[in-house]
């Protein structure tokens, strides 16, 4: 029984130190803080790096896209094309790792509030576009690679 538990634990420690990984897990040797990428978006602006943060939102629907906390004000959406990767609602509280290419999407009012009417009414909330008064920039990675960790 002592060697089967000992098997066990030495098959299931990748899984417990590593959590999720979706295609082969995040490429560590391209991480670059937060604040870096913020500083000046535009220098990372089609480049793929490698950015961590608090998984805040799940989309509820298909699991397409997650919302990372990156800093106390600032988050940004990994998104992936419906089916590619499959983020778990689990993952919200999680830290997340997302490799991939990240890119500033500034947006006028008018797609401002497309955009958040279109989100909220993925998550089930109730929105007021009324309540919206100035344009927005989403900053989007799109991920090569990630990992959730436990």
């Amino acid at each position: 029984m002592k060697r089967f538990l000992c098997v066990w634990v030495l098959c299931c420690m990748p899984l417990i130190v590593n959590g999720t990984e979706f295609s082969g897990g995040a490429d560590m040797s391209k991480l670059v803080t937060a604040k870096e990428v913020l500083a000046d978006i535009s220098r990372f602006d089609g480049t793929e790096i490698t950015l961590t943060g608090t998984v805040m939102k799940v989309c509820k629907k298909r699991g397409c896209w997650m919302s990372l906390k990156i800093t106390e004000q600032d988050e940004i959406t990994v998104k992936v094309k419906d089916g590619d990767m499959v983020f778990p609602l689990s993952a919200i509280g999680k830290k997340a790792y997302a490799t991939g290419v990240i890119t500033a999407n500034k947006m006028d009012l008018d797609k401002t509030k497309k955009y958040l009417a279109h989100k909220a009414l993925e998550n089930g909330e109730a929105f007021d576009a009324s309540t919206v008064k100035t344009p927005m920039s989403v900053n989007i990675l799109k991920p090569s690679a990630v990992t959730i960790s436990h």
